[in-house]
């Protein structure tokens, strides 16, 4: 993997990183071409390349998906209840993140064992938001989590507190396939969901929400027990394990507002821009 070679997913990202920052900074304006490439020191031709490559649209049209109006935007045109998402057969069995997703759920004592008997291999991908860390067992992936260069070793301490007494194998090529199907989209894509039988209600959930649609963690919270429970579906929320694929970015707040998310607001905006992108592309 080689975070600088400028081909590369995660030079990608970083690039589209560094625009956001500069989109969203206070009093942030709309930028021209020719001054978002000269700040971040790239020709408008190399610039524009980048953003064609990375989302499909120009950099005038993506910036306007960056705004803060975003979120508000999409809750009042692309807002998804859950009801209507299961009609349309957006389900564990159906076309879904535009690959095909099956998930395995691990059963209630053997999480409570805290991973105790249970093999995870991990390695670290490229991905168009970033570095990835990605683990999987033989059931499947089980992690998918995102980290700056300089926060990797945090990001795994993270995930392997999740499930503290499990033995972790540094080996790439075991997650490879699943990160192949999750980036590439081909073939399908297999799940292995380890959590609390609450929190892996509202993983299914979220994985009703089509992409480049949004969902509040109210309408999550009725699907799923309560209306009155916003508050606990947004902890489990923030504690999905397999970010991007389970689409926790795509759940936001009743009022539009973006809410948190583990791994960044900023990839959290990139990855609602992109995939908002891509549906009116087509």
């Amino acid at each position: 993997m080689d975070d600088h070679n400028e081909e590369s997913p995660a030079y990608h990202y970083r690039v589209m990183e560094r625009a956001i920052a500069l989109i969203d900074a206070p009093g942030g304006r709309a930028r021209k071409l020719d001054d978002l490439a000269r700040e971040m020191g790239m020709s408008a031709a190399y610039f524009q390349r980048l953003f064609s490559q990375w989302v499909g649209v120009s950099p005038k049209r993506y910036q306007q998906y960056l705004t803060l109006g975003q979120a508000r935007a999409l809750m009042a045109e692309r807002f998804t209840t859950l009801d209507a998402a299961q009609e349309l057969g957006l389900s564990g069995s159906a076309r879904l993140h535009d690959l095909f997703v099956r998930w395995e759920a691990m059963s209630p004592g053997d999480y409570a064992r805290k991973g105790a008997g249970l093999v995870i291999r991990y390695g670290w991908f490229d991905t168009p938001f970033g570095q990835a860390l990605a683990m999987a067992t033989p059931k499947g992936l089980c992690g998918l989590a995102f980290a700056d260069p300089d926060n990797k070793d945090h990001t795994l301490q993270d995930m392997q507190l999740r499930w503290p007494l499990a033995h972790y194998v540094h080996d790439p090529e075991a997650p490879a396939p699943h990160i192949a199907t999750a980036f590439e989209h081909q073939g399908q894509g297999q799940l292995h969901l380890i959590g609390t039988p609450f929190q892996i209600k509202v993983w299914e959930a979220l994985l009703h929400i089509p992409p480049g649609h949004v969902s509040s963690y109210s309408e999550i919270a009725r699907r799923v027990c309560s209306p009155k429970a916003a508050r606990a579906v947004g902890s489990a929320v923030g504690r999905n394990p397999i970010g991007y694929i389970i689409p926790c970015h795509r759940c936001l707040q009743a009022n539009g507002a973006l809410g948190g998310y583990h791994w960044g607001l900023a990839r959290k905006r990139a990855m609602l821009a992109r995939e908002a992108a891509r549906l009116e592309a087509g």
